[in-house]
């Protein structure tokens, strides 16, 4: 009677959620703080299970030996909105998708059973930039006491009772109708909800892009970061070359930071500088800070300690904003490739580091979680717009690349179209590895200069067809970079893209999928695959893993991805598949 009942709304167009029962909501337990930095190992909280991103999973009942038995156990057909960015987060034997256009499903994580379903009211968005926002939300909720936290595509926080799925307060953090939006989802941490907006680069946004904190009881604002000005540093100021702030766009925080609790710290990236090129932007020789930047925030005030600038100059769109790994570790280098190398690591000591592939560009940073000091860089696939770094380790931009007049057109190694993007790289304890999914090519850049149109990207900017990167016939990788020694261990190279993030397990396994279907596990030590299996469209989204019961699952998403194009442009065999399809597949032992 139920199945019947709720096909007979849905042919009058009345969605109607599953009712939730008492057995159901007993199984929730609120998330506690401590729960947020010792998360139970059958637990995933947010979307790199926790607050340092390491997306590393304790489990350890799915190994290198047995993992060829994974078998499927059930799946579900999400709504076909979009891009596939997606982080499924369980708890207590519920989990919860975060899905484009503000979506919001919970699901028994055992049988895939709808247990109630969110779908928020969005307005008609202006542009045809604006609106695809709306169906790119990568990691849109976090789970934090009894609620499910979710950032929407106008801009909005809002809170949800994590039994019932009912609206507990929404805000309107910022103005959508300048076009500001959310792509990526809050960190929730010591009752405060952070955040980063995206949308900076679009008319109408000039003057900043923002870092927020807000209470996780009311949604009310506690600070604002400014990631384009500081009114307490007005050194900020002169590296845009004289452009007033109200003019200066660019700077989007849209990946979710990590947070220390030892320093009450936040490490938060920030992207690029718009217009992309300096011959249209007016910054001049400037760095426009804090763009391609990483920042450490005083959590409780939003007050910036410190700042690296992996790209100053960006001329190119080759964005910083990725995720930030916090990892203890001994720094000792011994790749004779590594770039740079700080003159005074002590050898035998440990260090609290960041671990980041910033950018679209693929280079690797670890940087002092102290002092923002460059402990160590080195290159992974293919760039050509680092030169080098001085003493001290600063990045030198190469400024030959930089456009010099309106039809100039470098070819740039490292990231438009393909390159590094939101696909999330994991850490391994195990050992000291961190594994990283990017592309590898090169394309021309031209400025092009554009009418500023409402809901519309200021770009200006031209690129030829994506091409491989000199001697190389691929786009596909897979890095393993050792923490300490700056060695890339292992480096898994093929046509197909990795398309969705990384997941690594106490199994000794790394979880990925890319562009033609694949979604394999592959050994840590030796990047051999020991398990695949072809799904039904791209691999996307956040893989996650979870227990319930005793039992290990593997979650995948699946749906397009944003790069596909480019990589067939260069392979056309790598578009025989076919676009939408977005689900989730699960997968476990027998």
């Amino acid at each position: 009677m139920k199945l019947l009942n709720l096909i007979l709304a849905a042919s009058a167009g009345i969605l109607i959620a599953p009712t939730v029962t008492a057995a159901d909501a007993q199984k929730f337990n609120p998330i506690t703080d401590k729960d947020i930095l010792e998360p139970s190992p059958n637990d995933w909280l947010m979307w790199r299970r926790t607050v340092d991103n390491q997306s590393f999973s304790p489990l350890k009942q799915v190994t290198t030996e047995n993992v060829k038995s994974l078998q499927m156990k059930w799946s579900w057909a999400l709504p076909d909105t979009g891009l596939q960015e997606m982080a499924p987060l369980v708890h207590d034997g519920v989990m919860y998708l975060g899905i484009n256009r503000g979506i919001v499903q919970a699901l028994d994580a055992t049988t895939g059973d709808m247990l109630w379903e969110h779908r928020q009211a969005l307005p008609e968005f202006k542009g045809g930039y604006q609106a695809s926002q709306q169906d790119r939300q990568r990691n849109n909720i976090a789970l934090y006491k009894d609620k499910v936290y979710l950032t929407t595509p106008d801009a909005k926080i809002v809170a949800l009772d994590a039994k019932t799925g009912k609206v507990v307060w929404d805000v309107q953090a910022h103005d959508w109708e300048k076009g500001f939006s959310y792509t990526a989802g809050p960190l929730v941490i010591n009752g405060k909800i952070f955040t980063g907006i995206s949308g900076c680069s679009i008319t109408g946004t000039a003057g900043g892009c923002f870092i927020t904190a807000h209470d996780a009881e009311t949604g009310k604002e506690l600070w604002r970061l400014n990631t384009l000005s500081s009114d307490v540093d007005p050194a900020i100021d002169k590296t845009w070359g004289g452009l007033p702030r109200e003019n200066r766009y660019g700077g989007s925080p849209w990946i979710t930071g990590a947070y220390d609790a030892k320093r009450n710290m936040l490490y938060w990236g920030v992207g690029m500088p718009a217009p992309w090129s300096e011959q249209l932007r007016g910054s001049g020789d400037g760095s426009a800070l804090y763009t391609n930047s990483t920042l450490a925030i005083d959590a409780d005030t939003g007050a910036v300690k410190w700042y690296y600038q992996h790209l100053p100059r960006d001329d190119w769109d080759l964005d910083s904003p990725f995720e930030r790994v916090l990892v203890n570790s001994e720094i000792a280098p011994k790749a004779a490739d590594v770039k740079f190398l700080a003159k005074d690591v002590k050898p035998g000591q440990k260090y609290d580091v960041i671990v980041t592939v910033p950018g679209k560009y693929g280079t690797a940073f670890v940087l002092d979680r102290d002092t923002g000091k460059l402990l160590w860089a080195r290159d992974t696939a293919y760039q050509n717009v680092i030169k080098g770094y001085t003493d001290d380790g600063h990045a030198i931009t190469n400024d030959a690349l930089i456009a010099k007049k309106l039809d100039d057109s470098p070819l740039i190694c490292g990231g438009r179209g393909l390159g590094k993007l939101w696909m999330a790289g994991a850490y391994s304890p195990l050992n000291n590895t961190f594994y990283v999914p990017l592309s590898e090519s090169c394309r021309t850049i031209t400025p092009r200069p554009t009418e500023m149109r409402e809901g519309e990207i200021i770009g200006m900017q031209s690129s030829g067809k994506s091409q491989y990167a000199p001697g190389e016939d691929s786009t596909g990788r897979i890095y393993a970079v050792d923490v300490k020694t700056g060695k890339i261990t292992w480096v898994r190279k093929q046509k197909p893209i990795f398309s969705s993030s990384l997941l690594a397990t106490a199994g000794g396994l790394v979880f990925g999928g890319d562009s033609a279907r694949e979604f394999s596990a592959f050994d840590q030590k030796t990047g051999k695959t020991l398990w695949s299996i072809k799904l039904n469209t791209t691999i996307g989204g956040h893989p996650t893993t979870y227990s319930v019961n005793g039992k290990q699952y593997i979650a995948v998403p699946t749906g397009p991805n944003a790069q596909t194009a480019a990589a067939a442009a260069i392979d056309p065999e790598l578009k025989k598949i076919t676009e939408g399809g977005n689900s989730l597949f699960i997968f476990a032992l027998p």
